[in-house]
C-alpha cells in the first residue's frame, strides 16, 4: 500500500463478530481500539508492531450490549475512526 487506510468493518451491523481491515505503507506500531458513545475504551482489538501491507483482525463483540460504537486505528502519526453497530 502507498498510504494508510482503515476500511469499514464487515459485517456491520454484526453479532457477535466482525472483521477490521487496514493498510500500512510501512512498519508501524499499531493499535485498534473500540470506544462507546461517551468515548470510553471498551476493547483493544490489537496492539503491537506490524509490517507494511494489508492486515485483518477479527473481533468478538459478544461482551458488549447492542448499540453504536466507534473503532480507531492509530499507526504512527496516522489516526482514523469509523462507526460500528452491535445488533443483538
Amino acid at each position: 500500500p502507498s498510504s494508510f487506510a482503515l476500511d469499514q468493518n464487515y459485517p456491520n451491523p454484526f453479532n457477535p463478530s466482525t472483521t477490521f481491515q487496514f493498510a500500512l505503507p510501512r512498519t508501524e506500531r499499531v493499535s485498534v481500539r473500540v470506544f462507546d458513545l461517551l468515548g470510553r475504551e471498551v476493547a483493544t482489538v490489537f496492539s503491537g508492531e506490524l509490517d507494511a501491507g494489508v492486515h485483518r483482525r477479527q473481533w468478538d463483540g459478544s461482551a458488549l450490549p447492542s448499540g453504536v460504537y466507534f473503532y480507531r486505528l492509530q499507526a504512527g502519526d496516522f489516526m482514523d475512526t469509523k462507526k460500528l453497530i452491535v445488533l443483538r
